[in-house]
């Protein structure tokens, strides 16, 4: 084929899915299908509709070629999730919904049998945070349907089996906190050989490999070029990370933000991570280990906002930060830097809608903050994905980091980030506002408030007012 310029992005994440179409020669979006993604709740668990998605890429991607040739594919998908099919590529089970919680009941077996945090860098999750402990629950549970597997995938290799018939896996993946990975030997950990597991581990491929051209039955469908190439692919928040891996100097921090967002830290400051609060290691296209810490912040702010952005002014945003109106960790418990403490309000007593999400917006910024601090975050840090947009999220993670903060100008960072495993050498260039910690010190004492609230309802059990 000719020189690859315009790459279809399939950006399957937990709450919508997307084929993104990029141009690879202006680092840009230039079209976008987009579908809301939900699990299917029935027998045999919760589980993705990976027969709707799959409509839903085919669709897109005819669609996009109508309007821009596509030269490429390349695949991206949320993380914790993996696929086991038989010989003829065909599901022995459905793909479950992470948030199932089936595996806990299996939570004593499986502690007993995964490797430890030292060797992965894998913190113990609830429901099936842990890729391995779906696996395991699954295998105890439906041992018949298991024996009939050939090969363990993960999410975005799932798909591109689908466009290639090509078996890989794909270190970003195999290495966001699945306990299957050891990312300082690069090779699988202990447990996936004290499973079984090994044989039916696809082979690891770099996600800049080409895994071949699409099958010939969807040359007709979707009316791409027969020897259209599709890419390996990786992991979402890898995915937005790959570009400043490509132009930044460290030390830096990206935050891609999602239903999840997730604080990656590149030659920051040497800490020991703690996995009581959700801090991890990554590993990046580059097969290297990335501290990173998480939380769900995007399921927060749809269920604190129902989902749309308020309406607010510079007032609503003095009477916050004067009245120190606080929300405190955490809506969405379980997982994040305070997984066991309930979210409270504090001092904020009838507060407008505007000054609420002023309020909201802070909230999320500051958690973000604690997650940067926890993985040794230093330099500039980018925010990619929606909560870029919120200039309130991003004026006070500044505040409280004390460092500059970068809205990145992309839509979402994972589809350039995807599409530039299929490029030879695009100049890649951070795009977007830089802005500094904000110079009023009321914005810094907000912040400490915030964190000295949280120390003294975790010395006392309470939550006094300021």
């Amino acid at each position: 084929m000719s020189t690859i310029r315009h790459v279809a992005v399939i950006d399957i994440g937990k709450t919508n899915a997307k084929v993104a179409l990029v141009d690879l020669v202006t680092l840009s979006e230039v079209a976008l299908r987009r579908m809301a993604n939900a699990p299917v709740r029935q027998a045999p668990y919760p589980h993705h509709d990976v027969e709707a998605l799959w409509n839903f890429i085919l669709d897109g991607l005819a669609g996009l070629n109508r309007e821009q040739r596509i030269d490429a594919i390349s695949i991206t998908t949320h993380g914790a999730t993996g696929v086991l099919v038989d010989a003829a590529g065909e599901l022995v089970l459905p793909v479950l919904d992470y948030e199932f919680d089936g595996p806990d009941s299996l939570a004593a077996d499986y502690d007993a049998t995964r490797p430890s945090f030292a060797e992965t860098g894998t913190p113990r999750l609830p429901l099936g945070l842990n890729l391995g402990a779906q696996f395991f629950w699954q295998q105890k549970r439906f041992p018949a349907e298991f024996a009939r597997a050939t090969a363990m995938l993960m999410y975005p290799q799932y798909w591109a089996l689908r466009l290639t018939g090509v078996a890989a896996n794909e270190v970003t993946s195999l290495g966001c906190h699945t306990d299957l990975w050891n990312p300082w030997t690069s090779d699988y950990s202990s447990m996936v050989d004290k499973m079984g597991w090994r044989r039916l581990m696809a082979p690891v491929r770099p996600a800049k490999d080409r895994l071949g051209p699409i099958l010939p039955a969807l040359a007709p469908q979707t009316g791409l070029d027969p020897q259209t190439p599709v890419f390996c692919g990786l992991h979402d928040s890898n995915a937005s990370l790959l570009p400043h891996l490509l132009a930044d100097t460290p030390p830096f921090c990206v935050v891609s933000t999602g239903t999840w967002v997730v604080s990656m830290a590149v030659g920051g400051k040497k800490i020991a991570l703690d996995p009581v609060r959700d801090t991890l290691v990554n590993v990046n296209a580059l097969g290297d280990p990335v501290p990173s810490a998480r939380f769900m912040g995007g399921r927060e702010f749809s269920l604190l906002t129902d989902g749309k952005p308020q309406g607010w002014s510079e007032d609503d945003v003095a009477a916050v930060l004067a009245r120190k109106a606080l929300l405190l960790p955490s809506t969405q418990q379980g997982s994040g830097p305070f997984p066991h403490r309930a979210a409270q309000w504090v001092d904020a007593e009838l507060l407008s809608p505007g000054q609420r999400f002023v309020a909201v917006s802070f909230y999320l910024a500051l958690m973000t903050a604690t997650c940067l601090e926890l993985i040794g975050g230093d330099g500039p840090t980018t925010v990619e994905g929606p909560f870029a947009q919120n200039r309130l999220f991003i004026r006070m993670l500044a505040a409280a980091t004390g460092r500059p903060v970068v809205a990145s100008e992309t839509s979402t960072g994972t589809s350039i980030g995807a599409a530039l495993i299929a490029s030879d050498g695009a100049t890649v260039m951070s795009k977007g506002e830089r802005i500094a910690p904000p110079a009023d010190p009321v914005w810094r004492d907000y912040a400490r408030a915030w964190q000295q609230a949280i120390i003294r309802a975790t010395d006392d059990g309470s939550v006094r007012s300021q």
